[in-house]
C-alpha cells in the first residue's frame, strides 16, 4: 500500500528531506540505499538531537534521507513528529516522512530466517518485541506522507515503488521491467500492463517439459508452435511499443508489464523473455523479472507450500 500526494514536487531553493522510518525488518535499511542510488545524501541512524545542526546553512544542491531507528538513543515519536512539524513550517524545507510497513507475521518470519535479534527484545518472545514497536510507532504511521507496506515486496520491487516517487530526475529516461507471474498467487503489485497468457497451449502437460521453464529453448518452441502465438505476442509487443513514447512523454520514469499464466513457469515466462529481449532490441532499457521461478529457487520454506527446488538460481537480469 502506498499513499501519497503527486504535489509535493520541490521547488529550487528549497532543501528536500525524506524521513525513513518504520518498525524493524520491514525495509528501512534497503530504502535508505535504494534513496542513496537516487542521488540523496543518505544517512542512516542519526539521532534526531544532530539533525537540526545537519540542517543548519545553506541548502544542499541534493536531497537528504534519514533513517530514523528505535534504537537510537534519543529517538522518541514526539520529538518526530515535532521536527516535521516544524520543518513542514519553514519555506525553506520539504519534509516527507517515509513510513515503511509490513505485517507482523511476515516481520516475524524475516527475523526466524535470518536469525538477527529484534532491537526491543529482552527476556521475552520475539512476537512481543514486534508488537511493542509496531505500538510505538503507531502515531507516526498514522501521520506518514508515504506508506509503503513491504509484507510481499522484493527488494527488487521495494527499489521500483521508491523510484516512483523519489526519483531525483523523473522523466529523465524511462525503464521497462517485464514481469511473470502465476495468477494463483495473485498479481504482482504496481502493474502498468497486464497480458493473460492462459489460453496458449501449455507445456505443463507434456512430461519431458514440465521440469523445464520459460527460458529453456524446448519450452519457448512448444509455446511458440500455438498458432496463436505468432498473432498474440506481435499485437502486444505493438501495442506496447506504440505506448511507452506516450508514457516517456507524459513524465512517467517506470513502466511494468505483467504477463500471467497458470503456474508462472513456462508460457508466462516464455512470453516475458520474448518481449523483454524485443523491447531491448528497440532501443529501451528493459529488466526482467520471473517471480515464480523466484520464489522456486529460493531455499525451502514451509510459505513456498512444497513448491520444487530449482537447481540454477534467478535473479533480476537487465536488458539493454
Amino acid at each position: 500500500m502506498i499513499r501519497m500526494t503527486n504535489d509535493t514536487k520541490p521547488q529550487d531553493p528549497t532543501q528536500r528531506l525524506v524521513l525513513v522510518t518504520g518498525p524493524s525488518g520491514a525495509g528501512r535499511s534497503t530504502a535508505i540505499n535504494v534513496l542513496e542510488d537516487l542521488g540523496y545524501e543518505a544517512i542512516d541512524n542519526l539521532p534526531l538531537s544532530l539533525i537540526p545542526r545537519l540542517l543548519d546553512g545553506p541548502a544542499r544542491p541534493t536531497p537528504l534521507a534519514l533513517g530514523l531507528d528505535v534504537r537510537n538513543r534519543d529517538f522518541s515519536v514526539a520529538s518526530v513528529i515535532e521536527l516535521v512539524d516544524r520543518l513542514t513550517r519553514l519555506p525553506d524545507y520539504e519534509p516527507v516522512l517515509l513510513f515503511l510497513d509490513c505485517a507482523t507475521e511476515q516481520l516475524l518470519r524475516r527475523f526466524n530466517e535470518t536469525r538477527r535479534r529484534h532491537p526491543l527484545r529482552g527476556e521475552g518472545a520475539p512476537l512481543d518485541a514486534i508488537l511493542a514497536e509496531r505500538e510505538i510507532l503507531a502515531p507516526l504511521r498514522a501521520r506518514a506522507d508515504v506508506l509503503v507496506d513491504t509484507s510481499d515486496l522484493s527488494p527488487h520491487d521495494l527499489k521500483a515503488e521508491l523510484a516512483r516517487w523519489f526519483d531525483t530526475e523523473p522523466g529523465r529516461r524511462l525503464t521497462v521491467s517485464v514481469q511473470s507471474f502465476s495468477y494463483k498467487r495473485g498479481a504482482p503489485r504496481g502493474v502498468d500492463m497486464m497480458f493473460d497468457c492462459r489460453f496458449l497451449a501449455n507445456p505443463h502437460w507434456e512430461p519431458a517439459l514440465r521440469p523445464l521453464d520459460g527460458r529453456d529453448g524446448p519450452v519457448q518452441d512448444y509455446v511458440a508452435r500455438d498458432p496463436r502465438f505468432a498473432e498474440f505476442f506481435d499485437r502486444v509487443r505493438d501495442l506496447v511499443l506504440f505506448a511507452l513514447p506516450a508514457h516517456l512523454e507524459e513524465g512517467k520514469a517506470h513502466l511494468v508489464i505483467g504477463f500471467g499464466c497458470t503456474g508462472g513457469q513456462h508460457r508466462s515466462v516464455t512470453m516475458a523473455e520474448k518481449m523483454a529481449d524485443a523491447l531491448a532490441k528497440a532501443g529501451w532499457q528493459v529488466s526482467i523479472r520471473h517471480r515464480e521461478l523466484e520464489r522456486r529457487d529460493k531455499a525451502p520454506a514451509p510459505a513456498d507450500e512444497g513448491l520444487a527446488t530449482a537447481s540454477r538460481p534467478v535473479t533480476a537480469s537487465m536488458h539493454g
